[in-house]
């Protein structure tokens, strides 16, 4: 069974010759096997900041009301279904967890650490959203326990060097008051200093976030901040 149609697949054909099976592109997808090897899971999740005076203001966060992590505060999102393009998978999980709608986002970076979700090898990629402080109401539905906006700041607290590799810690604060949260995570980032950097996130401690959200939320807010000068 094929998994596009023969008018997508024509793109695939290359040179039109065949493979050292002898097969043709056709062939060769008749007889391919997707179940052969074992494949990741692919979800996403979104980011969404306020701004305000050109600063970012709030994050939205989702307490999880299911298994894995749950009843603690994460990023909206879930599963992409099999025919559903990234973009559109993180603005419809967005809507259904939150209600929020026509946002525009932009993709952050794909998170992969085969140990980052207990139920299977699961690759998150990450969105980046940014509106303008209260223009919108989150409200919790599908999965989501609870939704809530919460003022984010970051702490330096140290950075070292050793060889070329740049380490820092931070400490990552989101607090709700509607909702009297407080959520202080330490996270450690880690690059290389040049031109390609390889810069890497790391939880230390989460503070009452799911996975490795802090790490996610941190980079996020890093690259929102750059963007807004």
């Amino acid at each position: 069974m094929k998994y596009l149609s023969e008018e997508q697949n024509k793109c695939f054909i290359g040179t039109g010759e065949r493979n050292k099976a002898g097969e043709s592109l056709s062939e060769f997808l008749d007889k391919y096997d997707p179940s052969k090897y074992q494949n990741p899971c692919n979800t996403v999740d979104t980011l969404v900041f306020t701004k305000k005076d050109g600063k970012i203001k709030r994050l939205l966060l989702i307490k999880r009301g299911n298994h894995p992590c749950i009843g603690l505060w994460a990023c909206p999102g879930g599963f992409v279904e099999f025919r559903e393009n990234l973009y559109d998978a993180a603005l419809r999980e967005l809507h259904e967890e939150t209600g929020l709608h026509d946002i525009e986002a932009e993709q952050l970076k794909s998170y992969g650490d085969y140990d980052r979700d207990p139920r299977t090898r699961v690759i998150t990629t990450a969105f980046v959203a940014l509106i303008e402080e209260g223009s919108q109401k989150a409200k919790a539905g599908d999965d989501a326990k609870e939704a809530g906006w919460f003022d984010i700041s970051e702490e330096l607290v140290s950075e070292s060097q050793k060889d070329n590799t740049v380490s820092r810690r931070y400490q990552l604060k989101l607090v709700c008051d509607e909702k009297n949260v407080n959520i202080i995570a330490d996270v450690e980032v880690q690059y290389r200093k040049g031109v390609l950097k390889n810069r890497t996130y790391r939880v230390v401690e989460g503070g009452g976030l799911a996975a490795d959200h802090a790490a996610i939320i941190l980079e996020g807010y890093h690259r929102v901040r750059e963007a807004l000068g």
